[in-house]
């Protein structure tokens, strides 16, 4: 069985790397299952630091498929016309895609084209906006999927309300939960460089030299918050002032950055206890959130693992796609509402936060669903063409 692991950004990487790792495992035990792991972009791209792999524990990716235009119809034509090309040249049993982007579309159509096995990871994820580009992205890979992996029941019912078999939608839980639980003593290890390179330097020690210090953690890349700036000043400047005395580490990449700073030079935006530090790695990034007193963030993927850490959680966002973090995580949701974000931001200072728990099946053994069904599938699939 040969699959190929289709990744078209750096996100990508970190949930197909618990499939590597299970795959590898089984190949220890003697089971005769190999994988491809497929890059839509170049080699050099600056996004794919060495380490990223190396705190996942995977190699990095044996195929570049070179597309690095900006243009979102351009680079679904390119990505298109390459990996067709690879399927062509290569055997492949099955190819595994992950998430909404314009280049998992794109091989999305090729896979099927080729009459291959296509399985997406993440899916029946909506926003319910069909002018988001994603959202066409997501109903497209969707419709097209022999598999479609799911991390709760909310997006079961989202994939079979659409028209998906149920017997093509499997609940398989949320893959980050993999990446959490296999590197969990790498995160705990990494707290000894984060106290060092992110911590001391901010004077962020515990008073009594036993227990962690504490600090919310915040993150920021929504274009439609960046872009409005009066309002993210007036959001800032609710979230800081019911902060308190808790200080904010902010690992933040450029265009937030720019933006952030502008607003303390310019608009008066006070930033003495918002600390402004350059972004992490994967490992020392799971430990500043995993022992923060809560987060605030517009990231999906954080709001999801801050669920499984049981941190308390606010996402700068009206929906989420998994709804799985608000019903029953630590996650809540205000929208763009400044208001909304002070209130919650004093709950979670004082400690007011809601009761929560672990959805079901974000356990950290998704992977071994995922392959087990694929295994399962293309067994059945050869005994009907026998």
């Amino acid at each position: 069985m040969e699959i190929a692991l289709f990744c078209g950004a750096r996100p990508n990487f970190i949930k197909v790397a618990p499939i590597i790792r299970q795959i590898k495992f089984l190949q220890s035990q003697g089971q005769t299952v190999t994988y491809t792991l497929i890059y839509a972009g170049a080699e050099d791209d600056p996004t794919l630091e060495n380490s990223l792999f190396a705190d996942l524990d995977i190699s990095r990716p044996t195929v570049f498929l070179g597309v690095t235009c900006q243009n979102l119809n351009e680079l679904t034509g390119q990505v298109m016309a390459k990996f067709e090309l690879y399927l062509q040249q290569h055997d492949t049993d099955a190819v595994i895609v992950v998430d909404d982007l314009a280049s998992t579309m794109a091989a999305a159509i090729v896979t099927k084209k080729q009459g291959i096995l296509l399985a997406h990871i993440a899916a029946g994820t909506r926003s319910f906006d069909i002018t988001m580009p994603k959202e066409i992205n997501r109903l497209v890979i969707d419709g097209l999927s022999d598999i479609l992996f799911t991390a709760g029941i909310s997006n079961n019912s989202i994939a079979n309300r659409e028209g998906a078999e149920l017997s093509k939608v499997y609940r398989v839980g949320n893959i980050l939960t993999d990446n959490l639980r296999h590197c969990h003593d790498s995160i705990e290890a990494a707290g000894g460089n984060v106290a060092k390179e992110v911590l001391e330097p901010l004077g962020l020690t515990a008073s009594d030299g036993q227990s962690s210090p504490k600090y919310i953690v915040f993150t920021l890349n929504r274009k439609a918050l960046l872009g409005n700036r009066d309002n993210l000043l007036a959001m800032l400047e609710g979230m800081l002032g019911a902060c308190g005395d808790v200080p904010v580490i902010a690992p933040l990449r450029d265009s937030a950055v720019e933006v952030i700073t502008s607003l303390g030079l310019h608009r008066g935006l006070d930033l003495h206890n918002f600390h402004l530090v350059k972004p992490l790695g994967y490992l020392d990034f799971a430990y500043l959130t995993k022992h923060a007193l809560g987060i605030v963030t517009d990231s999906g993927n954080v709001a999801e693992e801050a669920t499984f850490n049981q941190v308390p959680c606010i996402t700068l966002n009206s929906y989420t796609e998994h709804i799985e973090t608000v019903k029953q995580g630590t996650n809540i949701l205000v929208g763009e509402d400044a208001k909304r974000l002070a209130t919650a931001t004093a709950d979670m200072v004082s400690g007011k936060w809601k009761e929560s728990s672990i959805p079901d099946r974000w356990d950290g053994r998704v992977a071994e669903r995922i392959v087990q069904t694929i295994s399962d599938t293309l067994e059945r699939n050869n005994e009907v063409g026998r």
